[in-house]
């Protein structure tokens, strides 16, 4: 086909419409559709179509347009479109006229409107008519209205009917996010009453809601998705979920976000996501910002975090003001702190308070708070209590309160406990309690507990051809784990076990750790050893700090290194010395010797 010139000749001739230079936008072919669909309703309503009518009525309506949806709905409605009457009792709802609205949304429900039936169920509900509203709401959820379904669940579950979560679960299949992040939450409630097998698979489904509930946008469903990935240890993926939720605007997950941060060592970025939390009244948040300029050293932009976490009802607030005036030597306003948050039931407020009282000298007014708070669930003043009693001499009372702590995981409660009954003889508990002091980092109780088993070891087995065989027992593995933490017994011990085993450099090690922190047995022991090596000059200078501290066998090795270099008067005094220390035959052997010297020195 011949072309009727060309492109240019054909704009200029003025027959085709010239371009604005835009392409119209998609929004803008929308809205050209839609006028065009609009029109051609409008036409078709003006024939006596009645669901153009009931159609461009709905249209008009979404648009808010009410003076003109009125006319087209309430023409269809009157022709019998249950649809018309349905969205003509919105209308009127939302011009002020309930009871008229709640009259059309009768006539639509009865005529099988399942969107009309809820709104009249809803209309009922908020009247207080509720058998009126649970009939309503029934009829729109069996014929598969989500929001009646889950209005219903709501109806049901408010008056504790167990047909709360059928309607609840039937809603959240259909995709309504509230109804399944209410699932998920009944489903958590029901896990902490079930045990075994039962809360499993109610947290393994209660799970799964809330990831269906976050992934439509619940904010509070990615917050609570996201703790239990935390507390699995998914840690990136809880990360993001309370990302998600955060940035939806909840403040809890902001604060998580923040603490999962910090935990990464991220505690810029930790401190941006509290900052936001806090700005929006989470005093969690505001007291780990307070917690985070505290470790800084920026005690009053601290305080001020602290003051706007108690203004926001968290009473961790007042506490953490009361550390940080503890902290200050501010004593008094500390007292005043703790016992705001004490009084209004925060129980290491009370433990701490009932500390300070305790320090000031007021036994008497420490122990009701020490009690209030043990009560309450906290351990520390279980222990404390504990302390405070045996001071008195009520070991009985002191021992309960011991057990009690022990029984919650304190550490040195368990030692206490161990050591009372290693006292009446219960080794089995006895073992039992300091097991899990020593498991819980108290070298004191890994080195009883090394001394119990220890006590209880047969006669190391003899070698075919005579030799000792020395095999590292369970006791020399607790010796060694209290040595390495500290204990000045234990180190000596397994000093003497390294010895035992011919080890010397190992032996002297441990003997020389422990006369260095101050074991004047560590002290004699290395003197030993280096005397056995040829050093005596230098086993002289340990024996001396152990004779120092009264260490009757180190006085009595010194008078005999001083008497055979014939420095008789330096020897008599050292052995004076052992006489007075002892014990009794280090008393008598010294006895003999500054008798000895005494009659040389006169002859």
């Amino acid at each position: 086909m011949d072309v009727m010139g060309d492109k240019a000749t054909l704009f200029e001739s003025g027959r085709f419409v010239q371009p604005s230079g835009e392409e119209p936008t998609r929004e803008e072919l929308s809205e050209m559709g839609d006028a065009a669909e609009e029109v051609r309703l409008g036409l078709a309503a003006q024939s006596g179509d009645t669901e153009a009518a009931s159609v461009l009525g709905a249209l008009l309506l979404r648009r808010g347009d009410l003076d003109g949806a009125e006319p087209h709905l309430r023409a269809a409605t009157a022709a019998g479109d249950r649809a018309a009457a349905n969205n003509l009792g919105v209308l009127l709802h939302q011009r002020g006229y309930p009871e008229e609205a709640a009259g059309w949304w009768r006539v639509a429900a009865v005529a099988g409107s399942a969107a009309a039936a809820h709104a009249l169920g809803r209309y009922h509900r908020e009247r207080g008519d509720e058998p009126a509203a649970e009939y309503w709401l029934r009829q729109s959820a069996e014929q598969g209205h989500v929001l009646g379904a889950y209005a219903l669940a709501d109806l049901l579950e408010h008056r504790g009917d167990v047909g709360a979560e059928h309607w609840m679960r039937a809603a959240a299949e259909r995709g309504h996010r509230e109804a399944a992040y209410r699932l998920a939450r009944a489903l958590d409630r029901r896990a902490g009453r079930e045990e075994g097998s039962a809360a499993d698979n109610a947290v393994a489904e209660a799970e799964q809601w809330y990831r269906q509930a976050a992934a439509r946008g619940h904010r509070r469903a990615a917050l609570h998705l996201g703790a239990i990935l935390e507390k699995r240890g998914e840690l990136k993926e809880a990360g993001r979920w309370y990302l998600t939720s955060a940035k939806d605007g909840e403040p809890r997950a902001a604060c998580a976000l923040g603490f999962l941060l910090r935990d990464a060592g991220d505690t810029e970025s930790a401190a941006v996501w509290w900052l936001r939390a806090a700005q929006e009244g989470d005093g969690n948040a505001a007291n780990a910002l307070g917690a985070l300029h505290a470790e800084r050293g920026e005690t009053q932009t601290a305080e001020r975090w602290y003051r706007a976490a108690l203004d926001a009802g968290d009473d961790n607030g007042a506490y953490n003001l009361g550390l940080l005036c503890a902290e200050q030597g501010r004593t008094a306003q500390a007292e005043q702190w703790y016992r705001r948050a004490a009084y209004a039931g925060h129980r290491e407020a009370a433990n701490a308070l009932a500390i300070l009282l305790l320090q000031g000298g007021d036994a008497t007014g420490a122990e009701p708070w020490f009690s209030k708070a043990a009560e309450a669930g906290s351990v520390d003043a279980a222990f404390n209590l504990g302390i405070l009693y045996a001071g008195r001499g009520e070991e009985a009372t002191a021992l309960r309160w011991y057990e009690r702590a022990a029984a919650a995981g304190h550490t040195e409660a368990a030692l206490q406990v161990g050591i009372a009954r290693l006292r009446e003889g219960e080794e089995q508990e006895a073992e039992r309690h300091l097991r899990c002091a020593a498991g819980g980092g108290s070298a004191e109780a890994a080195y009883r507990l090394a001394a119990l088993l220890d006590a209880r070891r047969p006669p190391e087995p003899a070698h075919e051809l005579g030799e000792i065989v020395h095999e590292k027992t369970e006791c020399e593995e607790w010796y060694e784990r209290a040595a390495t933490q500290g204990h000045r017994r234990a180190q000596v011990r397994v000093g003497m076990l390294a010895a035992a085993r011919g080890d010397v450099v190992e032996a002297a090690r441990w003997y020389r750790a422990a006369a260095e922190a101050g074991s004047r047995n560590g002290a004699f022991n290395l003197g030993l050893l280096l005397a056995r090596e040829g050093s005596e000059p230098e086993a002289a200078v340990w024996w001396t700090r152990a004779a120092n501290a009264g260490h009757g066998r180190a006085a009595l090795r010194l008078a005999l290194v001083y008497a055979r270099r014939g420095e008789l008067a330096e020897g008599q005094r050292w052995a004076d010395r052992a006489v007075e220390l002892g014990p009794a035959e280090v008393a008598e052997r010294a006895g003999r010797l500054r008798d000895a010297l005494r009659e040389e020195l006169s002859a």
